[in-house]
Formats: C-alpha cells, sequence, structure tokens
C-alpha cells in the first residue's frame, strides 16, 4: 500500500519557506482550535516530542504536521499569491494616480499654472496622510493612519474563499499586532506605495515641464504680495538645502503679472514646484518606507510566540511532559526487565521491518526473517506501540509487515494503529496469519479484510500466507 509519508524530522513544507511563517501557521492552528475545538493531534505531538527541542520549537513542529494534513501550509502560500496580486494593484493604481495628479497640476500648458494650486494638489492629500500616520506611530496606534496597507490587508483577505483559511489572515495581524510589528509591516506598504506614486508624478512632471512652456503666476484678491513671498521662502527653505532654487522676492512679485513670461521665471519656480515634491513628499516617504522595512525585517527575525495564550499552554503538559522536564528521579537498576521480544533498532529508509500485533501464544514471534529486515517485535501493550511509533517517527522504513491473528475480531484499535504505522513506510503489507491447527474462520477474515479496506490498505496488500509475505520482504522490490 503506497503510504502518505511523513519524514524524520516533520519538515516544515514547501510553502513555509521562513520562522515567521511557521509561526503564523502556528497561530493559525490556536485561533482554529479555539473557535472549532481542539484537533486530533496524536500523530502531530508524536512527531514534536520526538524531534525534541524547547517547547515553542515543538509547538511549531506539531503546527507543520498539522498544517500539511490539514492543508493550511498551502493556504499560507496562496494567501501570499493573493498579497502579491493586491500589492501588484495597489502600485498600479499609484503609479496611474502619481500621473494624473502630474498632469491635473500643470494642465496642457494653454493656462498659467497657479504656483499655490499646483503645490497644493501635488502634497496636499500626501502631508495629511503622513501626518496621520506619524501622529497614529507616535501614540502607539498599529493601524493608525496605514491606510493604503489596510485596504491592501483587507483585499487580500476579500480574495479567500475557502472558509478554513480565513483565520490566516486574522492570525497573521493578532500576531504582529502583539509584537508591535504590525505598524511597521503596514507601514511599509503604505509608505512605498506613496513613494511610488510621488516618483511617478515628479518623472511625469520632469517630462511635461521638458516638452511643454508653462507660465507660473499667483493669484489673490484680498491678500498682499508679501504674503506669497514669505510662502515661497518658507516652503522653499527645504529644498534649497538640497540644492534647489528658491524664488527671490523681486520674482515672487513680479509672477504676480500674468504677462511675466520670461524664461527665468519659468525655470525658478519649475525648480521650486520639483524641490517641494522631492523634499517634502518623495524623500519622507522613501526614509520611511526604509524605517519600516528594516524595523520590519528586524522584527521579524526575533518573532516568537506568545506561549503564555491558553491554546500554548493546554499543548505544554502533551508536548513537553513533566517526567521529561525534571528528568529520571529514580535510580537505574541493574538490568531491565526483558520483553518477551525486544525491539531491535530500526534500519531506516532503506530497510525493512516486520512486527506483530497481539498474536496467539501458538504463533511463534519472530519467524525467519529475511536478510536486512528488522524485528519490531509484538506490540501488545500502549507503551510498546508509542515506543515503537515515536521510532518510526524518527526513522521511517521502506517496508513494512505487520502480522495479525487472523482468529481474533478486528477491533477500531488495531485498524487505527495499522493505519498510523502505515503512514511511515514507502509500502506495507498485512498478513492475516493462524496456525494450521487452528485455521481462522472465513467470515472473521472477511471481517478482517474490509476493516482493512475501510483504514486505508488495498485488498492486494493483505495476504494470509506468512511464507509469502517473508518473500514479499525478502524481494525488495516495491
Amino acid at each position: 500500500m503506497p503510504a502518505r509519508r511523513i519524514d524524520a524530522g516533520a519538515r516544515v513544507s514547501e510553502a513555509i519557506r521562513q520562522p515567521w511563517q511557521a509561526r503564523w501557521l502556528a497561530e493559525a492552528l490556536r485561533l482554529g482550535e479555539e473557535h472549532e475545538g481542539p484537533l486530533e493531534d496524536s500523530e502531530a505531538v508524536r512527531v514534536a516530542r520526538a524531534a525534541g527541542g524547547d517547547f515553542e520549537s515543538r509547538v511549531l513542529r506539531r503546527a507543520a504536521v498539522l498544517g500539511r494534513r490539514d492543508g493550511l501550509d498551502a493556504g499560507i502560500q496562496a494567501f501570499g499569491a493573493h498579497t502579491r496580486k493586491v500589492l501588484w494593484g495597489l502600485a498600479l493604481v499609484g503609479v496611474l494616480a502619481g500621473a494624473g495628479v502630474a498632469v491635473s497640476v500643470l494642465g496642457d500648458g494653454t493656462r498659467p499654472v497657479n504656483v499655490v494650486w499646483a503645490i497644493g494638489g501635488l502634497l496636499g492629500v500626501h502631508l495629511l496622510t503622513l501626518f496621520a500616520w506619524v501622529a497614529g506611530a507616535a501614540t502607539g496606534g498599529d493601524r493608525a493612519g496605514s491606510m493604503l496597507g489596510q485596504l491592501w490587508l483587507w483585499a487580500s483577505r476579500r480574495m479567500i474563499r475557502d472558509p478554513r483559511l480565513a483565520l490566516l489572515p486574522h492570525a497573521l495581524a493578532g500576531m504582529l499586532a502583539r509584537a508591535r510589528l504590525l505598524r511597521w509591516w503596514l507601514g511599509t506598504i503604505s509608505h512605498g506605495v506613496w513613494a511610488l506614486a510621488l516618483l511617478t508624478a515628479l518623472s511625469v512632471m520632469l517630462l511635461m515641464l521638458s516638452t511643454r512652456r508653462y507660465e507660473f503666476v499667483w493669484e489673490t484678491t484680498i491678500l498682499p504680495a508679501k504674503a506669497f513671498v514669505q510662502f515661497a521662502n518658507g516652503l522653499g527653505w527645504l529644498p534649497a538645502q538640497l540644492g534647489f532654487p528658491v524664488p527671490s522676492g523681486d520674482t515672487v512679485r513680479a509672477s504676480g503679472m500674468v504677462h511675466a513670461d520670461a524664461d527665468a521665471f519659468r525655470r525658478l519656480w519649475s525648480g521650486w514646484l520639483i524641490g517641494g515634491l522631492v523634499a517634502y513628499g518623495i524623500a519622507p516617504r522613501l526614509l520611511l518606507w526604509s524605517a519600516c522595512l528594516a524595523l520590519w525585517r528586524k522584527g521579524r527575525a526575533g518573532l516568537r510566540l506568545d506561549l503564555d495564550l491558553p491554546g500554548y499552554a493546554a499543548l505544554r503538559e502533551r508536548l513537553v511532559p513533566a517526567s521529561e522536564r525534571i528528568g529520571v528521579c529514580d535510580a537505574a537498576p541493574e538490568s531491565l526487565p526483558a520483553l518477551r521480544h525486544p525491539v531491535e533498532p530500526l534500519v531506516g529508509e532503506a530497510g525493512a521491518l516486520a512486527l506483530g500485533i497481539e498474536l496467539g501464544q501458538d504463533i511463534a514471534w519472530p519467524p525467519a526473517l529475511p536478510a536486512g529486515t528488522a524485528d519490531g517485535g509484538l506490540l501488545e501493550s500502549r507503551e510498546q506501540r508509542n515506543r515503537l511509533l515515536g521510532r518510526l517517527a524518527q526513522a521511517p522504513v521502506r517496508r513494512l509487515l505487520i502480522v495479525c491473528d487472523a482468529r481474533l475480531s478486528p477491533d477500531r484499535g488495531s485498524l487505527a494503529l495499522i493505519a498510523e504505522l502505515a503512514r511511515y513506510a514507502n509500502r506495507t503489507r498485512v498478513c492475516l496469519a493462524a496456525p494450521a491447527a487452528a485455521a481462522a474462520e472465513p467470515q472473521r477474515v472477511a471481517h478482517w479484510r474490509e476493516g482493512l479496506l475501510e483504514a486505508g490498505v488495498s485488498a492486494d496488500s493483505v495476504s494470509s500466507g506468512l511464507t509469502e509475505c517473508l518473500a514479499w520482504l525478502e524481494a525488495g522490490d516495491d
């Protein structure tokens, strides 16, 4: 029977490529279990305990197994694809918006450009959102001001169609908010899109100013010329530190006349507009984008789960049992009590393993096993089963033979054990054995076959002849 393999280390799926994504998966499972109740995780807990490590590493190992089983790891990969699509969409909107603003403030060159309205059109909305973000970050708000970031997250969430994956964005946002990383994550998106829009506006403005002649004026009904001189000088101070020109008082006053069309005036006002866009628009957005990205990456590298949350605390005793945490208290005896049939060390993926489950006293064990086949012993107690499953979790085998007593009625526990053992082998065969002097009833054998089929064991992987099964082990072909 081809088995769905779980490797020895339960390595994280290819969909989970970074440590913070593994923690995201664990957080999603925690939320899911809080809403819908605990998952069946006996296999995942066994793999996590066999791998060892501290409590968090075992939580992550358990999450990796459950995520692969339930498709959550693939869901994380799909959600990442959604976020990239939405980000590309926002980037396109930013480019179009930036180009549109540049065209709207300069016009087609048939009318003079009002420099006050032009600088306001270029920087107005940008500065309002920038001040909102800075105020939110200063007051400790994780989402305040990152409107584009929130829009990006909302749109990505809306693209999820599978209800099982609906908790993924909530789990990610909650985990990052507790770690004080959400503001930097959303800020990176928001400032990045704004920087792209402003850079596009600058590019389009340079193109238009290079190919058309524009007249620049200021207009007023009630304000004196002095007010515009102060406005131009005050707004131009910071760009002047970067090397951009600032119109003199005479230039500003002369620009109040519509017919002031000297080439020097045009170049000064063009440089003043571009300098304002760079100094008050592009530069702060790029700086904040770089700072948010650096803080996001730094915080992401040090991200840890909040193991005091109830969902994780409930796993502690199962993943790190008290006996394991405090060590062995009793002195080691001179000799350990021997099992009826000791379990030999497993031989790894390249080998084979044969074992028996609750065989009668008249069925001799072990049989004459082929070379290269390890004896897994007789599994008659819960401790023996758990010990063998723990070993198989660390070292799966290539071929597995499970011998059952065909005279016994199949029970759900034995069938479930067979199905779980089969997970750790490339090929599995079940032998329904019985001594010749006490042949099994045909009806009971039929019940075994029906139960094994229901458990996932194909009909051609069930045999009644031990000799035939041992020959299958010795043949070594799949």
